[in-house]
């Protein structure tokens, strides 16, 4: 399994905003083949860095199938307007992808 996480540091009082973009977005990941399951996860603010830290958590049955997502014309679909939501960030998001070496 592969697990692919993007981490994004939202302004403080642009939560709702930001999880709205998530919970109204058209998203086709059910469609590609190898996906297995997403979460966004919401942390706890950091107000004295002014944030308030997301994950959004795909899970692939490997990095194969993750990297032909970020490939296809599904991806370029759903993150066509995501230079629209820009001034919710602190910084662009920051990628990080793990191979899954035990799980339960």
């Amino acid at each position: 399994m592969f697990v692919a996480m993007n981490r994004f540091h939202v302004a403080l009082g642009q939560e709702e905003a930001f999880e709205a973009v998530w919970k109204g977005r058209e998203s086709s990941l059910a469609d590609m083949s190898g996906f297995i399951d997403f979460h966004l996860l919401r942390g706890e603010s950091v107000a004295e860095e002014g944030y308030t830290p997301f994950i959004s958590k795909s899970t692939w049955e490997n990095r194969d199938a993750f990297v032909a997502w970020t490939k296809s014309e599904n991806f370029r679909a759903a993150h066509r307007n995501a230079a629209d939501n820009r001034s919710m960030y602190l910084g662009p998001p920051k990628f990080e992808g793990y191979t899954v070496v035990e799980g339960a």
